[in-house]
């Protein structure tokens, strides 16, 4: 059973006491700067003051966060939890369709946005409910004379000078059981669902991912890279929520697509934890620069998100001498549900689940399967959501009556007890760690007014795992070309299909359903 700390009621409580803890030590690294736990603390607090007295957002207020990697994050983050509000991570990437989608359907009341990203928000603002909206650029903590200064916006420097001179608050009381974030994540149906997660989700899936990983991972002592987008529920947990309590140093990378720039980032850094998913490490592990790093100290690499490869693993050995300890999760548990026991992996699995944390294998009547046979994955834990947002349909549907979580995903037992995932029943494509739903494709697709139907499948891509592959049926003559810049202007870059083959008709069954599997192979 999960014991939670003495005097810990809520993330806040969590949060404020590994920032006292460990006030002197370094906290967040990101584009060279580096802040302590009381510079966070300082900041944090005073934008939770500014939430509060100036900006009025009452207890359970969503507010949207839509960051890069930079130290604003962990800071906003923070600070939303300690004024009682409700984070709604939110990817920097994303369109005006789907911002439009995310801010109405959480009801967010404020947003805090890179500058860069404002035109687009500025066009569906009519839209939404946001009143309250703060913008940062990237070098503001660098440089205040970088701040932005947009019309009907406040600059992020100036909300934390002003909430600095604002009297503390007294938070009123949370409970564990109440909603601290809505992590959104897709659909079957193509339409984006808020995985509501109560402060006793993430706080749990903290003192498990703690628990797994051991007393080799020391407090104040260690250097994590984190490259993984912090709005991604994987980072956002295990990063800056679970080795945050630990006093660890994390470094932000911004941009982990410039391996050259990521690189130089980690020269000064002996690193003792890294944090990635199969496409990094081997194009980290093929740069020759790379090799040339300090990995004396390094310790724990974790992978998620997507399947691990043997090749990724044997590289990462040969480079750093390390291996991946490899985990699974999801979005609605927050995420972790398996770990590998680090320095005792069992490569090609996902490892044993956590503590307190139960996985059966279902068939296709959620009954449990036989011993030896794969299922679907199903998981009972304190890291399962509540629910999805408003959608009490789709809750139902992913939920059995004795309190499952039905993952989607085939899995199976190893003669050991590790889970291995197999397959997945849905029809989802993972893009470089990123989950694409194909509804959501096709349903852009066929809003062109020349295309009649779509099917969208993934096929295997050495790069990324998969790649997204449309087939259109298409009404008047229309070039290839022309649709995928439709799909651009609607969709996030790696939703956007690598390939569009327009076909005179779709592979249907006898009662009319697109066929995707004969897709795949075509």
């Amino acid at each position: 059973m999960i014991t939670y700390p003495d005097n810990v009621t809520c993330l806040a409580d969590y949060i404020e006491s590994v920032l006292q803890k460990f006030a002197d030590k370094p906290a967040y690294t990101a584009l060279g700067q580096t802040l302590t736990f009381a510079d966070i603390d300082s900041k944090s607090s005073a934008l939770a003051r500014y939430f509060v007295h100036e900006a009025n957002l009452a207890p359970g207020t969503k507010v949207a966060i839509q960051l890069p990697n930079l130290i604003q994050n962990p800071i906003v983050v923070y600070a939303a939890l300690r004024a009682g509000l409700v984070v709604v991570n939110t990817n920097p990437l994303y369109t005006e369709r789907e911002m439009k989608h995310q801010f109405t359907d959480s009801g967010a009341k404020a947003l805090v946005i890179l500058s860069d990203l404002l035109p687009k928000f500025t066009n569906i603002k009519d839209d939404t409910g946001i009143e309250t909206v703060i913008t940062t650029s990237a070098t503001e903590l660098l440089d205040s004379k970088t701040a932005p200064a947009l019309d009907q916006t406040v600059s992020f420097t100036h909300a934390i000078e002003v909430g600095s001179t604002l009297p503390s608050f007294s938070r009123p009381s949370i409970a564990l059981d109440e909603l601290a974030m809505l992590q959104y994540t897709g659909g079957t149906t193509g339409v984006s669902k808020g995985a509501a997660l109560s402060n006793k989700n993430v706080l749990a899936n903290c003192i498990q991912m703690l628990d797994r990983i051991g007393d080799g991972f020391k407090d104040g002592e260690e250097v994590l890279v984190c490259p993984l987008p912090l709005y991604h529920i994987y980072a956002f947990t295990v990063g800056m929520m679970a080795l945050f309590a630990k006093g660890t140093h994390t470094i932000l990378i911004p941009n982990p697509r410039d391996i050259d720039g990521f690189i130089q980032t980690l020269k000064p850094h002996k690193i003792s934890a890294f944090m990635g998913i199969n496409t990094l490490f081997v194009g980290l592990g093929r740069h020759p620069e790379f090799a040339k790093l300090d990995f004396s100290k390094l310790h724990l690499t974790m992978s998620g998100g997507t399947a691990l490869t043997q090749a990724a693993v044997s590289i990462w050995r040969d480079v750093t001498g390390n291996t991946i300890t490899e985990g699974y999760g999801l979005s609605e548990t927050a995420p972790v549900v398996s770990f590998n026991i680090p320095g005792k992996e069992e490569i090609g699995t996902v490892g044993h689940e956590l503590e307190d944390t139960e996985v059966a294998l279902l068939d296709s009547y959620d009954k449990p399967v036989a011993e030896g046979e794969s299922g679907q994955i199903a998981v009972r834990g304190p890291q399962v959501m509540l629910g999805y947002w408003n959608r009490e349909d789709e809750t139902a549907k992913v939920m059995t009556e004795d309190g499952f979580f039905k993952t989607g995903d085939i899995g199976i037992r190893t003669e050991s007890g590790a889970i291995k995932i197999v397959d997945r029943l849905k029809d989802m494509i993972i893009v470089s760690g990123f989950n694409v739903y194909p509804n959501e494709i096709e349903e852009v697709l066929t809003s062109h007014p020349d295309v009649m139907e779509a099917a969208v499948v993934g096929k295997p891509d050495d790069k990324t795992g998969e790649r997204v592959c449309a087939f259109i049926t298409v009404a008047n003559d229309i070039s290839i070309d022309t649709v995928t810049a439709y799909c651009k202007q609607h969709l996030t870059n790696y939703k956007i299909p690598k390939s569009i083959t327009i076909l005179e008709e779709l592979p249907k069954s006898t009662v009319g359903k697109i066929l995707r599997r004969e897709l795949r192979t075509a």
